[in-house]
């Protein structure tokens, strides 16, 4: 469609639907207007041309915290963030992307995908995912695309993966007639960040942005993981999801993380085997003794944490399916409880006096014991950053209020899970 015949039809029913699906009534006509920009600014930028409309969602963690590297289950969805972008094919050997977000604007020549010495940024993660488009056997092609983004970085709700199914989708539109599913995304941007990165990343992040809604991951077999979208109804719940950005930590965290995958490990190595999910919990507790001489005792609350963590990824999966939104609540807050006292990743040993996370889940904690509801948990790797809540709408203005004034003014995101992943908007409306 050409600029003038996308902003009409963004005018019209079928589009306002959608936006309010994607976004929540009380967002749908900012965000239309959202899209009447990226349009004019495609425009500015690019000229006319049969333009094309899509949209990739951010994705939270709800439980299964620090599960997947061992190849355990967790609970995720997408949401209401999203990273948008207005394209159209440009019959060339180049992609040019302008990021009116990013303030930034580069083309790259798809006959030279070589990464570059620093193997980082945006233009990296871009050869890698045309990288992996060719070496999964799938088409590439040039295009021009105007990006937009509200998926707010370093947040733990992954901006980097809604930027590499929003390419995806680009690509398997224009491409690949759409063939590609969301497990092929999530293996082209994995593809992408392991060998244009040098980041050791899983297929979590991508499959929770590329599929959307409430989805659970089992990664007994990472190379296919298995993935069940929920049918649940967030929205008639009446609840939102919060995040808050505690503070970044001023400590280096690459040990932190790295112990945690490393630690689960070794208890799986004192039985020859590689993850935890190779083995049981009953096999630790028969061998408590010799294994925590093996590993070391932290070593074994966090492989504890990981069995009852999948055992709640369960749970809460089947009391949405049985609509008990109350059971599913109280699998958050079993889940934080776990992370903070058996995982052990709200803060680092190595800057004990900074403790973002654990001061600011107390500070949740007594609000939702006060109201009697609501729950609370660290979000995403921890060690320093980011907390979720999930609070009844009628509760969310003066939970807000209260902890911006501890933790400061603009550090408390309002969310809602939406229902799609990535996506060509123009063919849904």
């Amino acid at each position: 469609m050409s600029a003038k015949e996308i902003i009409q039809v963004l005018e019209q029913e079928k589009a306002a639907a959608l936006m309010e699906s994607l976004y929540g009534r009380a967002q749908a006509e900012e965000n239309k207007k959202r899209y009447q920009a990226m349009v004019d600014g495609y425009v500015q930028t690019f000229g006319d041309g049969d333009i094309k409309l899509f949209s990739s969602p951010g994705r939270t963690e709800i439980s299964g915290n620090h599960t997947d590297h061992n190849h355990g289950k967790v609970l995720a969805g997408s949401i209401n963030l999203d990273c948008v972008g207005a394209a159209a094919k440009n019959d060339s050997r180049q992609i040019r992307i302008v990021s009116e977000t990013y303030n930034q604007d580069f083309t790259i020549d798809l006959d030279q995908l070589e990464v570059s010495p620093k193997a980082a940024g945006t233009i990296d993660l871009v050869k890698g995912m045309l990288k992996g488009f060719e070496s999964f056997g799938y088409q590439i092609g040039g295009f021009n695309a105007y990006l937009t983004s509200n998926v707010i970085s370093a947040a733990g709700v992954s901006s980097s993966a809604a930027f590499e199914m929003l390419i995806c989708s680009m690509i398997n539109t224009f491409y690949n007639e759409g063939k590609l599913d969301a497990v092929a995304y999530a293996h082209i941007g994995k593809y992408a960040e392991n060998h244009y990165w040098n980041k050791a990343s899983g297929l979590l992040d991508q499959m929770a942005c590329a599929v959307g809604g409430l989805i659970t991951i089992d990664f007994a077999n990472p190379a296919e993981p298995a993935v069940e979208k929920i049918d649940f109804d967030f929205g008639s719940q009446d609840h939102s999801l919060i995040i808050v950005q505690t503070g970044k930590g001023h400590a280096d965290l690459s040990a932190d993380y790295s112990s945690v995958p490393n630690e689960m490990k070794k208890v799986a190595d004192y039985f020859g085997k590689e993850v935890l999910a190779e083995i049981t919990e009953d096999m630790v507790i028969e061998n408590f003794q010799a294994v925590r001489e093996y590993a070391g005792d932290r070593s074994v609350l966090r492989a504890l944490h990981f069995f009852e963590e999948n055992k709640r990824v369960e749970a809460m999966v089947a009391a949405l399916k049985a609509d008990d939104f109350h059971a599913f609540l109280d699998g958050i807050t079993a889940s934080g409880n776990s992370s903070w006292k058996w995982l052990q990743n709200c803060y680092t040993n190595a800057s004990v006096q900074e403790q973002g996370i654990t001061t600011t889940l107390a500070l949740t904690e007594m609000f939702i014991a006060g109201k009697k509801r609501g729950a609370c948990r660290v979000h995403g790797g921890g060690f320093a950053g980011v907390i979720m809540a999930m609070l009844p709408n009628d509760l969310v203005d003066e939970y807000i209020t209260y902890i911006e004034k501890a933790v400061g003014e603009g550090s408390a995101y309002r969310m809602s899970i939406r229902p799609y992943g990535a996506i060509c908007v123009s063919e849904m409306i």
